[in-house]
């Protein structure tokens, strides 16, 4: 079903984007890398060795294990370095903190971020080096994923073990999982089970159904009976309060319907993502930068989340390729005005960091990595550039 955006708002957009058509993306791709190459002169030689995030000083990386839920952003972010110079001692680095993650894929999962995990690392690997020794690892850890499923439910729980307002042991799910279904839609089509396939499906259709409000925007956590799929709960466990619009929240929701919609071609997904889109575009500040939750009450004073523009530009330029005019041009330079704004407002490289973005909000109500620089902020960035790179190419 094709979607109109409300006129006033579609003419505001494509107004304030006529400019940004032009955005010089090899410029900031060329700025990515340079950045990945100083933050990687910098890394102790033996775990725990991946960056995560720059602690309070604003100078120094913070590392972390292959355990990290975010430890597969920076050997994707190596990936993408490649990619763009085709330099050897960039693939090396690559392979070498791929690498790092192996034993995600035979040790007991102790939560649902294997996607992240994995499919960004051996996921990107694979992609650019077709590397058989890679394929194994991603079709195991796809299978390692899916022991979470509960079929009761409908969805893979997200954190099995107790978490504060989870109420375990019954079944909890995040948003966030909705992007660690693509580990599992690859590995269906690539010597994995037909049942990996059904089993992202499923938890999509039941996130859909049960994870968002009338006006489309996402709760970031559904507990659940685990016996019987009954919803219990809906909270939103990272952003302001349980009925607000955490930033980063909506844009998993998008990047990751988007994603299903690509690899379902089911148009009931690609009918709710715009639903979903439209919701967090209408809502956004000039700048098309968010804050770090839309309904906190400090806003303007609230810090801003670097990261979930640059999720949502990311997931706007494949998702303006599925649809028709005008929407297509709404997506599409909402993007690009998304990422200039993240181009001249927020390169960490301006205050001398080697992370790519600033101004990144993680955990805000737990008091941790708020306006600062993280890994997944910076992967997302740059595979939105290389988006843009295509699209225009």
């Amino acid at each position: 079903m094709k979607h109109t955006i409300r006129l006033i708002s579609l003419l505001l957009i494509i107004l304030s984007c006529k400019d940004n058509v032009k955005h010089d993306y090899q410029k900031d791709i060329d700025y990515g890398v340079a950045q990945v190459r100083q933050t990687l002169s910098v890394l102790p030689e033996d775990p725990p060795n991946i960056p995560r995030n720059i602690t309070e000083d604003n100078e120094t990386w913070r590392y972390v294990t292959y355990q990290d839920w975010t430890s597969g952003f920076w050997p994707g972010l190596l990936w993408y370095a490649y990619e763009a110079t085709g330099d050897e001692m960039l693939r090396e680095a690559a392979d070498r903190f791929t690498l790092q993650l192996r034993p995600l894929s035979h040790e007991p999962v102790i939560d649902h971020d294997l996607g992240f995990q994995v499919f960004n690392s051996f996921g990107n690997g694979y992609r650019l080096m077709q590397d058989e020794s890679y394929k194994p690892i991603i079709l195991a850890s796809a299978d390692s994923l899916a022991t979470l499923y509960n079929p009761a439910v409908g969805t893979i729980l997200s954190w099995p073990r107790s978490v504060p307002g989870m109420e375990w042991p019954q079944h909890n799910t995040i948003i966030d999982n909705m992007i660690n279904l693509e580990l599992l839609f690859w590995a269906s089509k690539n010597g994995g089970a037909d049942s990996l396939y059904d089993i992202a499906v499923k938890h999509a259709e039941t996130t859909m159904a049960n994870h968002f409000r009338d006006d489309f925007t996402s709760y970031h956590v559904v507990i659940y009976d685990k016996d019987n799929g009954r919803r219990m709960k809906r909270v939103t466990h990272q952003g302001n309060a349980d009925e607000s619009m955490w930033a980063r929240g909506q844009a998993w929701a998008i990047y990751g319907y988007t994603m299903v919609y690509r690899e379902t071609k089911d148009p009931k997904f690609l009918d709710f993502v715009q639903r979903v889109t439209d919701t967090y575009i209408d809502r956004l500040p000039e700048d098309r930068v968010p804050f770090w939750d839309f309904d906190d009450p400090d806003i303007p004073d609230a810090p801003r989340d670097a990261s979930a523009a640059a999720i949502v530009a990311s997931a706007l330029l494949e998702l303006c390729t599925f649809v028709d005019q005008p929407e297509k041009a709404v997506y599409r330079e909402t993007a690009i005005a998304m990422l200039k704004s993240l181009s001249t407002h927020y390169h960490a490289g301006s205050v001398g960091k080697t992370a790519l973005l600033q101004h990144v909000t993680g955990h805000k109500p737990n008091g941790t990595e708020i306006n600062t620089s993280i890994n997944y902020g910076d992967y997302y960035y740059l595979e939105a550039l290389f988006r843009l790179k295509k699209l225009e190419g």
